[in-house]
């Protein structure tokens, strides 16, 4: 019956030429119920089971009758259709093969068709139905996979182990790649002008709107922006411009956007790129408009509500106007509004909307007038937005102005204006503000349009401006001509008579105009002498390419055109003007460079490791640019090489590296020789910190100059040797670069009797007789060092060294003459006991770290022999002690408790010629009244913490002794000595140190400023790296924090950053700081405890430390007696970052300091607290804030 009613069907379609019309239906299913008049309806749907074999048929038609097949088989892909929950994968990868194939092969025979002009109505007819029979079938089938591929997706991402179906995987892989030949046979199909197959060529809606749900059900897909999906992407683009463009879908594509913008946020960069290609390369500009008409239509209070898009529509407003700024602004007014809204996203994205718009439409020096109005205006909108609310529109500002300054599209007159905001932003409480800040600064140091700042080079440079400036070169040389002649005539002032009479005479006449036009020649002959004299003749040849200047490659400046009276004046008066504008603006951006160095510079040592990274790269970047002042910054993120933090110690790495690691040169030879002459600089007036934290920097970098790592050495040897004249000072920073850069080189040894022994013991042993070489002292140090380094035994060539030494100042002593006997005895003998000390410090050293890895090498050798001897059998009975480490880790316990015997008992051993001077040091230190002498003094107490550095019984006996010294001694050098003498004991022996840790820290109170430094910076590493318990001796440092030296300041704020990335440690002190600071007998004023306790608190950021902290401190109330007391607790209490839960603990003490309510100095920083917490508190909390306003009249009642 079926096949009979097929050939009817066929029948009356011959004999009739196509009396039936197919329409698009809105649901799948009408196609199965009945239709209007000649409306063509499904008449059978194939089961499932006979759909493989109705699909033959199919395939069997389209390679006889080609694509026209469709007419008579749509009802089996229509039963695909419908069974496709249910039918495998691979029928629907068959029909959607055949539906390609359809709509491909209409798209090859219908161009012949639509240019025919006989074309009948029913074959236009016929045409028409086959195009919208397979576009309806394959976009149909298209969303069906592309749901199926979703799901799949879904349970392949949940199922158990991420394993996915060996169906379902291969499935998704086919579909990946047939989902492009889908879009791609559509877009060839519809770049087609198929419109003609309509009546009128009005193509129904029904039709577009199939096309279209599939091309947004595709775009659904989660990874349609991934990279992988770029090929679909692009496909669908242009599809929907071919409907935008020539199937009016231009308002359904603009509702379209919105929505699905609304509903999937990762379609902002495709939805821009669409928009993009749509407005240019299909020439729909309006698409544009549309959209953001609809964008800007929407409120305030319906993008606040959840699920409102509003990340998708800022994200895709800041995507369009970096793909296609000029088509944004005629529309830019609807998203202005915007900027008034509450959304603070949308506020970003019309700012960076305004400043694509800026960098790439709106710049240069050829706008308009209403494009500079424009221009303008939207920079006003900026900078109003530099003060906006929200911190993360603040920091997107900053961050566009960093964007137009790199672009050079800030026009000069707005340079001052806009630094000037940019400085104030590093005082925002925002860290992110903080940071863009720092970068748009050092954006402008980057493009400076005044270069130098001083008048010499302003002169010089500014003819010579970027693009940025408005001004011209030649109208400033033109501007700066009248001065310029006033200053050269003064010195080219004729001086004999005849030469003024010759003047006089050439006043007026015509006869004169021409001794006067001669003249006026001679002196710009004489200028152009002048400039090159003061080697500044550059000027001349520097104007650019200006047409007044074409001559100025002659050996001589052309003779000025004289230009009429008025108009001279005019042009004169206005290049004076634009001169002395121009001087003013650099003026300002040189005050206001100077004061964002000085305040990037504090920012060093702040604990946000962010914003220390950012000062660090805007120093390099001012250091970079010769900016006066810069170098300050450089130096003082110097000793950041020790932080804690690795990325604070690597930025400040890099950044040396840079300025003074990155030679450059055409040679191996130059750059080595630039390298050496950067780090000379810096070791010349180098002190001993900034010396050691160069090594660091320098022996870390040796691995990465490897290439000319050895053209350095023999630069260094050249120089130091005097091979290259240099003076003495880089003499000596030579020798301290090569000890650096061998510092971490292979350890070598040479034998005794090596010459370089022999000059390096007569030095140190006979330089002590140089009474004018100031820097023995350091060179016997390292004298002895590399002995110790370098030297088989150098226990040995040092004990001779110290024989001789002494062997020389004795038979000094017997052979001087009586002036100044004892100054030149107390010298030597100061020299000797210098050599002592340094000799037992390395001595120490050198057993501990040459003969321990001696030891464990020859034990290495020792187990690696035995276990070659070993039987396979006794070595499994091992392996176990050896997995648990006991073998290696007994052994080196035994190494180092022998190393600890030999300090002990045979370094000062009577046979050991290091005992001997052992007593005399403790003379010289125990008597400063006979042995006064500054030199004497200083090197006998050095030397002596030397030896205590030996062995815990020589440090215990002479700890009180040093102690002493460090305590009463006059001498300030000794006294730093000492501290740092100390620090290396409390590190080397803690237990022996611990009683004494008060006296450590009474020096942070020494009446010199430099023993002070000294102290605070060798007890901040003895806290941070857990070497001293921290306790309430904290306070000390705390005073620091106000000390009148600048740099103090910075390393005691430097130890409270560092301090408060330990757990609680800060939060844990602070009652007993605040007890210690306010206790009347230090006579600390109210001023200095308010400035020190607002630093401390602001480490106290968790809200259950502030509610203990207020706990602890109402509780101090009770025990304190005084009222100075009192008021410093109820100040301490107002610093507090305190919440609703503070402010309710607050009230639960109130017994604690009702009663001190009645002074001022409480009531007032207490009340202080309810009117910060009133401030958006909830009215509850409000009325509740009342109880301490109120008390005061009642407490006097």
């Amino acid at each position: 019956m079926q096949i009979n009613a097929v050939f009817v069907c066929l029948f009356v379609l011959i004999d009739s030429g196509m009396s039936w019309d197919f329409f698009v239906p809105v649901c799948v299913g009408d196609l199965v119920k009945t239709g209007g008049i000649n409306q063509y309806v499904v008449q059978d749907v194939v089961s499932a089971k006979q759909l493989p074999s109705y699909l033959n048929k199919f395939k069997a038609a389209l390679r006889s009758q080609g694509p026209l097949c469709i007419l008579e088989h749509f009802d089996t892909g229509y039963s695909v259709l419908q069974h496709c929950k249910s039918v495998d994968l691979a029928v629907k990868e068959d029909t959607l093969e055949l539906l390609v194939q359809v709509v491909s092969g209409l798209s090859v025979s219908l161009p012949s068709i639509l240019v025919s002009t006989s074309l009948s109505a029913a074959e236009r007819k016929e045409k028409l139905n086959a195009v919208k029979m397979s576009v309806f079938l394959l976009c149909k089938l298209t969303e069906n996979l592309e749901s199926d591929s979703y799901r799949q997706n879904i349970v392949t991402a949940t199922g158990k182990g991420g394993k996915k179906g060996k169906a379902g995987g291969e499935g998704l892989m086919q579909w990946d790649s047939e989902r492009e030949q889908v879009l791609q046979a559509l877009v060839q199909l519809f770049q087609l002008d198929i419109r003609s197959l309509w009546s009128l060529s009005l193509v129904e809606e029904e039709f577009i709107s199939c096309v279209t749900c599939c091309c947004y059900k595709l775009l659904e897909n989660p990874t349609i922006s991934h990279v992988k999906s770029k090929p679909t992407r692009d496909c669908v683009i242009h599809l929907l411009g071919l409907l935008i463009k020539k199937y009016n879908h231009l308002l359904g594509a603009g509702v379209k956007v919105i929505q699905m913008l609304q509903h999937f946020e990762q379609l902002s960069s495709v939805f821009a790129q669409a928009v993009s290609v749509w407005s240019t390369e299909y020439g729909v500009r309006a698409i544009i408009g549309e959209v953001i008409r609809e964008i800007g239509q929407k409120s305030s209070e319906e993008l606040a509500r959840e699920g409102s898009g509003v990340k998708a529509f800022a994200s895709f407003l800041s995507e369009v106007s970096a793909l296609v700024p000029e088509l944004m602004i005629p529309n830019i007014s609807v998203l202005i509004t915007h900027l008034e809204g509450e959304s603070h996203t949308m506020r970003v994205a019309v700012c960076e909307v305004l400043g694509e718009i800026l960098v790439r439409v709106l710049c240069g020096d050829g706008l308009d007038e209403s494009g500079r109005a424009d221009r303008d205006r939207f920079f006003d909108t900026l900078q109003e937005h530099l003060h906006d609310s929200h911190s993360h529109v603040r920091t997107r500002v900053l961050q566009v102005y960093t964007r137009i300054v790199n672009s050079k599209a800030l026009p000069l007159c707005r340079y001052s204006e806009v630094m000037e905001l940019a400085v104030g932003r590093l005082m925002d409480k925002s860290i992110n503000v903080v940071k863009s800040a720092i970068q748009l600064l050092a954006a402008f140091i980057a493009h400076n349009p005044y270069s130098f700042i001083t008048i010499e080079f302003i002169l010089f440079f500014s003819l010579s401006l970027p693009a940025v400036a408005v001004i011209k070169a030649s109208e400033l040389w033109a501007a700066m001509v009248p001065e310029l002649l006033v200053t050269v005539r003064k010195e080219l002032e004729p001086t004999s008579e005849a030469e003024k009479e010759q003047q006089e005479d050439e006043e007026g006449g015509e006869v004169e105009e021409e001794k006067e036009a001669e003249d006026d020649r001679a002196t710009a002959v004489k200028i152009a002498q002048y400039l090159r004299v003061n080697n500044v003749q550059y000027l001349i040849f520097s104007l650019g390419s200006d047409d007044d200047t074409s001559e100025l490659n002659q050996s001589l400046p052309p003779t000025p055109q004289k230009e009429p009276e008025k108009e001279g004046e005019d042009g004169e008066l206005k290049k004076q003007e634009m001169l002395v504008q121009y001087l003013k603006d650099t003026e300002t951006f040189a005050l206001q460079v100077e004061r964002a160095i000085s305040v990037i510079n504090t920012m060093l040592y702040w604990k946000t490791t962010s914003v220390v990274q950012e000062a660090v790269q805007f120093c390099v970047t001012v250091c970079e640019f010769s900016v006066a002042n810069s170098i300050s910054g450089v130096r003082k993120m110097l000793p950041l090489v020790w932080s804690t933090d690795a990325a604070i110690k690597d930025a400040v790495i890099q950044a040396y590296r840079r300025l003074y690691l990155n030679p450059q040169g055409d040679t191996i030879r130059m750059k080595a020789q630039t390298l050496v002459d950067s780090l000379s600089e810096l070791m010349v007036d180098a002190s001993l910190g900034t010396i050691q934290c160069l090594e660091e920097i320098v022996s870390d970098s040796v691995i990465t100059l490897m290439d000319i790592s050895s053209t350095v050495v023999q630069v260094l040897w050249e120089r130091f040797t005097g091979k290259r004249e240099t003076s003495s000072l880089y003499k000596r920073a030579a020798v301290l670069l090569l000890g650096m850069a061998q510092s971490k080189g292979a350890p070598f040894r040479l034998p005794q009797d090596h010459q370089l022994f022999s000059c390096l013991t007569q030095a140190v042993a006979e330089g002590k007789f140089t009474k004018m070489y100031p820097y023995w002292q350091s060179f016997m140090e390292q004298a002895v060092r590399l002995i110790y380094f370098l030297a088989e035994s150098p226990d040995q060539l040092c004990s001779r060294l110290l024989q001789r030494s002494a062997r020389l100042l004795l038979d000094q002593i017997a052979e001087g003459g009586e002036v100044n006997k004892d100054a030149v005895n107390c010298v030597c003998l100061a020299q000797l006991l210098a050599v002592c000390g340094c000799v037992a410090f390395w001595q120490v050293s050198h057993l501990e770290r040459s003969v321990s890895a001696e030891l464990r090498r020859r034990r290495g050798e020792t187990e690696e022999r035995e276990e070659k001897e070993k039987g396979p059998q006794t070595a499994n009975e091992s392996t176990m002690e050896e997995e648990l480490g006991l073998i290696g880790a007994s052994a080196e316990d035994t190494e180092a408790e022998l190393i600890r015997n030999i300090c002990e008992t045979e370094l000062l051993a009577e046979e050991n010629l290091l005992s001997a001077f052992l007593p005399l040091l403790v003379r010289v230190c125990s008597s400063p009244g006979r042995y006064s002498h500054p030199q004497l003094t200083t090197a006998a107490c050095l030397a002596l913490s030397q030896y205590m550095m030996i062995s815990p019984s020589v440090c215990e006996e002479n700890i009180r002794l040093m102690f002493t010294v460090l305590e009463r001694s006059t001498l300030p050098v000794v006294r730093a000595n000492a501290i740092i003498a100390l620090g290396d004991l409390t590190v080397r022996f803690p237990n022996i140190l611990e009683p004494w840790t008060q006296n450590l820290y009474a020096r942070l109170s020494d009446e010199v400023p430099s023993v002070r430094q000294t102290a605070v910076t060798v007890l901040t590493q003895l806290v941070l790296k857990d070497v001293l318990k921290v306790k309430g001796q904290v306070s000390e440092v705390a005073v620091l924090l106000i000390d009148p030296d600048s740099h103090i300041n910075s390393l005691a704020l430097n130890f409270f950053n560092e301090l408060a990335t330990k757990d609680n440690a800060i939060y844990n002190l602070l009652p007993d700081i605040i007890s210690r600071l306010s206790d009347p007998e230090r006579g600390m004023s109210s001023e200095d405890f308010n400035t020190i306790m607002k630093q401390l608190f602001s480490y106290i950021t968790k809200e259950r430390q502030t509610e203990s902290l207020v706990e602890k401190l109402c509780q101090r109330f009770r025990t304190a007696k005084t009222e100075r007391q009192w008021c410093d607790l109820a100040v301490s209490l107002s610093l507090l970052s305190m919440c609703e839960r503070g402010f309710k603990r607050l009230q639960e003490c109130w017994e604690c300091y009702s009663d001190k309510l009645t002074e001022p100095g409480v009531y007032q920083p207490l009340l202080s607290i309810t009117a910060k917490l009133r401030r958006g508190a909830k009215a509850q909390f409000k009325a509740s804030g009342l109880h301490i306003q109120t008390l005061p009249s009642a407490s006097c009642v």
